[in-house]
């Protein structure tokens, strides 16, 4: 996989979405051509009933795009969540990084988002160690054998994405 890419995880409710736009405004304002990918463990409906759109998926369409002069929405029933290293080779080529929000059992480098008022312990440290852990962006200082970013810096945190993958130590 030659697109670069870091997941960002975190306990529901700690704020992934809030960080993550001002992640991406900052790799954006560094002129970089950013995807993202949302992970939903749960069932969602992109499209609403009434819409030709969904008439046509609710008819039997296995595959419906929805296009415009500036933007298009691909619907794909599936059985079930495709690797997102299939998504990532599939849909991804034409962006410098991706940032994921979730796949916290993926093999991707992750960056854990720490909230000291959510919980007291991380996903990727304590019971399950995940090797894939590349820094945790914390409100609070924590002891790790890695990077404690601040929770409230997205600056920061680029900085950080920049130079891990410019030190070629990357995944993929």
């Amino acid at each position: 996989m030659s697109v670069k890419v870091v997941s960002f995880v975190a306990k529901s409710g700690t704020g992934k979405t809030t960080l993550l736009e001002k992640v991406i405004a900052e790799l954006k304002e560094r002129g970089y051509k950013v995807g993202a990918i949302k992970h939903d463990a749960h069932n969602f409906d992109i499209d609403h009933p009434g819409k030709d759109s969904y008439r046509l998926a609710a008819a039997g369409a296995d595959t419906t795009l929805i296009t415009s002069p500036e933007k298009l929405a691909l619907i794909k029933v599936h059985p079930a969540a495709p690797p997102v290293e299939e998504l990532l080779a599939t849909y991804f080529s034409d962006v410098d990084i991706v940032v994921t929000e979730g796949f916290k059992k993926s093999a991707l480098p992750k960056i854990e988002i720490h909230r000291r008022e959510r919980s007291s312990t991380l996903l990727c440290r304590g019971e399950e160690n995940d090797p894939t852990l590349i820094a945790v962006a914390s409100d609070e200082p924590l002891e790790l054998e890695l990077p404690v970013l601040d929770l409230n810096d997205p600056v920061e945190i680029v900085d950080f994405v920049e130079r891990y993958f410019l030190s070629g130590i990357q995944a993929g």
